[in-house]
């Protein structure tokens, strides 16, 4: 009897430790079964550290853009260039030009990425070659120096003194004095809107040309029986800017179309353009902030 109780006892303690064993075994293959799932995390979190870095270095803007064409344009896009590098500082942007027609030029040999046009494009500069933006509308204030007693005129007596029909300025209720007419270059986006809109295309009579609005603005100042023409935003107290059939420019009587002499300010780039920059500076131009430097700037931004 003895001896069955300590067989019995002996193959107790048997089962006890096979228990024991097995119990053992599978918590260390639960244990090695967790530690590739750990691994894994810590890789896969690496990679999105690894794809956040590389996002935020692709998105990055860095490199250089030329602006280029009408000088009307130079100021606003100055304004805009400097905000857009203050945002991107690995980015230069520069702004130039002689005028509205050497934009599409530019654009199309490559020495710019944006052409500026204070006007429509032409049927000569091929308009289906470029996607086209307009940015905002400019009215063209006709400028006397600030000591002529004119402050009001027609649109036609305007076309009348650049055709060369009144040629003093007793014509239209000034004193006895001949009429100096100054105007812009022939590749001048002002002169080709301002002509049209008066109608007097290809027909006028200059006194003096200038190659730009500073240029203009500054004979006009120079000379007390001078006349001129020069983008509204450019207008400053040392000249005085007439109004136009009773209508006096300014963004407000733009915007509403009362003020008759007004125009497109355009920008224009290679069709279908891939460049990452310019892409993200036209962007930039329509944004909110955009928009707000244009209006800033005297300019009725087409928002």
């Amino acid at each position: 009897m003895k001896k069955m109780k300590l067989l019995a006892g002996i193959l107790i303690s048997s089962l006890i430790l096979a228990v024991a064993g097995c119990s053992q075994v599978n918590v260390q293959d639960d244990q090695a079964s967790n530690a590739p799932s750990t691994a894994k995390t810590t890789t896969t979190a690496a990679d999105n550290t690894d794809t956040s870095e590389t996002t935020e270095a692709t998105i990055r803007l860095s490199g250089t853009l030329t602006l280029t064409g009408s000088t009307s344009m130079s100021d606003v896009s100055n304004a805009l260039a400097e905000s857009f590098m203050l945002e991107n500082p690995d980015v230069t942007i520069s702004v130039g030009g002689n005028g509205s027609g050497e934009g599409p030029t530019a654009v199309n040999d490559g020495t710019a990425q944006i052409g500026l046009l204070s006007r429509g494009l032409k049927d000569s500069e091929n308009p289906d070659g470029f996607d086209q933006y307009i940015i905002g509308y400019d009215g063209i204030a006709v400028i006397v120096n600030s000591e002529s007693e004119i402050k009001d005129l027609t649109l036609e007596q305007v076309a009348q003194i650049y055709k060369g029909e009144i040629t003093n300025w007793s014509e239209v209720g000034g004193k006895d004095a001949p009429i100096h007419a100054i105007g812009r270059e022939a590749a001048s986006g002002t002169r080709g809107a301002f002509e049209e809109i008066v109608d007097a295309k290809d027909e006028c009579k200059y006194t003096e040309e200038q190659n730009s609005t500073g240029s203009v603005k500054q004979s006009v100042t120079s000379n007390p029986n001078a006349i001129g023409y020069i983008s509204l935003s450019a207008v400053d107290e040392t000249v005085h800017a007439v109004s136009l059939n009773g209508v006096a420019p300014s963004i407000d009587t733009v915007k509403s179309g009362d003020y008759e002499l007004q125009r497109p300010f355009l920008m224009i780039t290679a069709k279908s353009t891939d460049d990452a920059l310019t892409k993200a500076f036209m962007d930039y131009v329509y944004s909110a902030a955009g928009m707000q430097i244009i209006a800033d700037d005297g300019v009725v931004p087409n928002s």
